[in-house]
C-alpha cells in the first residue's frame, strides 16, 4: 500500500493544545522549576512535533504568566511572583462564587454526586500524599458548578489563571494545610444540595481564599532580566 498523500492529519490548533497542556502541567507539578531555560529543540525533542506549534503554545503561556521571555535571549519558566498569584486568588475566588451561585439553582443529583466522589478523590488522594490526584481531584470538584453554570467567559477567566494558582496549590496539598478542604467541600455540596445558592458562593469563595496564608510564607523569586 502506498504512503498517504495526504498531509496534517493532526490539526495544527491540537497540536498547539496539547503542547500548551503537556508544558503547562509540567510547570504546575514542578517537572519544569522556576526559572528553567525552555529551549525550543529540547521542547520539539519531548512533545515530538514540530516548533511553530510549541512557540504558539509558550506565547499562550506567557499570557497566563507561567512563562517569561526576553526576545531574542531566552525563555524561562517564570519564577513564582507572589503579587501575581495574589491577584489571581481575588479573580478566581470571585469567578468560583459566581459559577456556584449561578448552578446551584439548575445543579442535578448526579452533578451534586459527581462533586462528592471527586472530594472522596481528593480525601483519598491527600491521605496517601499523592499531590497530582489530589489537584486532579480538587479540579474535577470545582469544574462541576463551572460546567452547570455555562458561563463561556468565566470559564476562559478561569482558564487563564487557575494554572498560577495550581503551582501554589502543589505546595498547599503536599502539607497539613490542604486537609481542611475536604471538609470544606462538604459543606459547599451539602449547601447546593440544600438550594442554599448565596451559602453555597460564600462557602466557595470561602474556599478559595484558604491559600492567603500559604502566600504569606512565600519567599520572592529573583528576577532574572
Amino acid at each position: 500500500m502506498p504512503v498517504p498523500q495526504s498531509r496534517g492529519l493532526v490539526p495544527r490548533p491540537l497540536l498547539r493544545e496539547n503542547a500548551y497542556q503537556a508544558i503547562r502541567d509540567a510547570i504546575v507539578d514542578g517537572t519544569l522549576a522556576p526559572g528553567e531555560r525552555l529551549a525550543d529543540a529540547d521542547l520539539v525533542a519531548w512533545l515530538g512535533i514540530s516548533r511553530t506549534p510549541i512557540r504558539e503554545a509558550l506565547t499562550r503561556l506567557e499570557q497566563t504568566g507561567l512563562v517569561r521571555t526576553k526576545p531574542g535571549r531566552y525563555t524561562i519558566v517564570s519564577p513564582l511572583d507572589v503579587r501575581a498569584v495574589r491577584d489571581a486568588q481575588s479573580v478566581t475566588a470571585a469567578m468560583h462564587e459566581l459559577a456556584v451561585r449561578a448552578a446551584v439553582p439548575n445543579l442535578s443529583a448526579v452533578e451534586l454526586e459527581a462533586m462528592r466522589a471527586a472530594n472522596a478523590r481528593f480525601a483519598t488522594a491527600l491521605r496517601e500524599d499523592e499531590v497530582d490526584a489530589a489537584v486532579a481531584a480538587d479540579d474535577a470538584f470545582h469544574a462541576v458548578p463551572v460546567t452547570a453554570c455555562a458561563n463561556q467567559a468565566l470559564s476562559r477567566v478561569l482558564e487563564q489563571f487557575t494554572p498560577l494558582l495550581r503551582r501554589v496549590e502543589q505546595l498547599r496539598f503536599s502539607s497539613l494545610s490542604g486537609r481542611g478542604s475536604v471538609a470544606q467541600h462538604d459543606r459547599i455540596i451539602a449547601l447546593c444540595a440544600a438550594g442554599d445558592a448565596e451559602g453555597a458562593a460564600a462557602a466557595s469563595r470561602a474556599n478559595w481564599q484558604t491559600l492567603a496564608p500559604l502566600l504569606d510564607t512565600l519567599p520572592a523569586e529573583p528576577d532574572r532580566s
